[in-house]
C-alpha cells in the first residue's frame, strides 16, 4: 500500500462500488463504504456482498449532495475513491437538475472536504461518455470532450471541477475514466444486463434501442483493478487516465455473442422508447489504454474477443441464477 490505509468509497452500494469495496477489503485496506441513506436501512449491493468480506468494512449512510455528511464520512480517511453519481443517460433527459446536484455539486463536496481534511489521494470517477462520438479512434485522453447528454455534460463539469482543485490548490486528485463496464450486479439500464435478463426469462425476441453503435466493454474485475492501481500510483495525480479494453464491438454483435453463449436463437426488435435523441447517441467508443499501462502498469485481463466472451460467461452465470435474476424486472424498460 502507498502511504495510506483507511479508504472511503463513495457509491459503495452500487455496481462497481460494491465490487471495489470487496477488493479493497481483500487487499488489506480499512474501508469505509459511503452508501445512499434510505429509510429501509439497505446498503444496495453490499447487502449481498461475498461472505469473506461481510462485516469487514464500515458503512456510512449519507448523501453526496450534503457537504456536512461528506465531511463527516471522510474524517480519519487517507484517500477517497469517489464513485457516487447518477449515471443513467435516459433519466438525465427527464431530470437534468438532479444530475447537476449529484454529479457536479456532489463532487465539489468531496473535493472541498478532501482539501479541508488534507487527504493524501482523491480518485474521481469519470466516464467514456464525456468523449461523445469518437472523432478519431482509438480514443486517447487528449480527445475533445463533447456533452451529448445532460449526464455526460454533468460528468464533464465534475471532471473539470476536480482538475481545477488540482491546479488551484494542489489537491492530490486524479481522474479515472472507465469505458463501458459490465458484470454481475450491473443495473438493467445497461445493455448487457438488458439482453441477458430478457433471454434468461425465456424470450428470444428481445427489445433493444440502437444496435449499430460500438462500445468498448470492460469486465468489472478489470475496472476494479484499474481503480486500485490508480489509487496506489503516485503518477496518477493530476492525470486523466482511460481504463478500457482497446476492443471495439457493436451492440448488435454483443447481443449475438450473448445469445450464442446462452444457446438462444435471437431476434432483436427495436423499441423506440429506448432510442436516444439522434444527436445525443454516442455512435462509437474505442479506448486507447496505453496511458494506463504506462502510468499504472495496468492492462485488461479480459481483453479482445476471447476476454469479452470469458467475462460474458461469468456475467451470464451470475444473472441466470434465480436468486440474482429475481432482483430484475426484465419486462419493464429501466431508464
Amino acid at each position: 500500500m502507498v502511504g495510506f490505509r483507511k479508504v472511503l468509497v463513495t457509491g459503495a452500494d452500487g455496481f462497481i462500488g460494491s465490487h471495489l469495496t470487496e477488493a479493497l477489503v481483500r487487499r488489506g485496506y480499512d474501508v469505509r463504504a459511503f452508501v445512499l441513506y434510505n429509510s429501509f436501512n439497505t446498503w444496495g449491493w453490499l447487502d449481498h456482498c461475498s461472505e469473506d468480506v461481510r462485516g469487514s468494512f464500515e458503512v456510512f449512510s449519507g448523501d453526496v449532495r450534503d457537504p456536512h455528511g461528506v465531511t463527516e464520512a471522510m474524517k480519519g480517511c487517507d484517500a477517497v475513491l469517489h464513485l457516487a453519481a447518477l449515471i443513467a443517460i435516459p433519466y438525465s433527459y427527464h431530470s437534468p437538475d438532479t444530475y447537476v446536484d449529484t454529479n457536479i455539486k456532489g463532487t465539489l463536496n468531496v473535493l472541498q472536504a478532501a482539501r479541508q481534511l488534507e487527504l493524501s489521494k482523491v480518485v474521481h470517477t469519470s466516464t467514456s461518455e464525456v468523449y461523445g462520438t469518437a472523432l478519431y479512434v482509438p480514443i486517447d485522453e487528449k480527445h475533445p470532450l463533447q456533452g451529448q447528454s445532460p449526464y455526460s455534460a454533468s460528468k464533464i463539469g465534475a471532471d473539470q471541477m476536480a482538475l481545477s482543485f488540482y491546479r488551484s490548490f494542489g489537491l492530490p486528485v486524479g481522474i479515472i475514466r472507465p469505458f463501458n463496464t459490465y458484470g454481475p450486479r450491473q443495473s438493467a439500464r445497461a445493455v448487457i444486463p438488458t439482453i441477458i435478463t430478457q433471454l434468461a426469462q425465456g424470450k428470444n425476441k428481445i427489445k433493444l434501442g440502437s444496435v449499430h453503435p460500438t462500445r468498448d466493454f470492460n469486465f468489472v474485475e478489470d475496472t476494479v483493478r484499474g481503480f486500485i492501481a490508480f489509487m496506489e500510483s503516485e503518477r496518477s495525480i493530476g492525470e486523466e487516465i482511460n481504463i478500457g479494453s482497446n476492443y471495439e464491438i457493436s451492440v448488435g454483435e454483443t447481443a449475438d455473442m450473448i445469445a450464442r453463449l446462452m444457446n438462444v436463437d435471437l431476434e432483436m426488435n427495436m423499441d423506440h422508447q429506448r432510442l436516444r435523441p439522434e444527436k445525443s447517441e454516442v455512435e462509437r467508443l474505442w479506448a486507447d489504454n496505453r496511458k494506463a499501462e504506462l502510468l499504472l502498469n495496468w492492462k485488461p485481463q479480459y481483453a479482445g474477443q476471447s476476454g469479452l466472451e470469458t467475462g460474458l460467461r461469468q456475467t451470464i452465470e451470475w444473472f441466470t441464477h434465480s436468486s440474482n435474476l429475481k432482483h430484475y424486472k426484465a419486462d419493464l424498460y429501466n431508464i
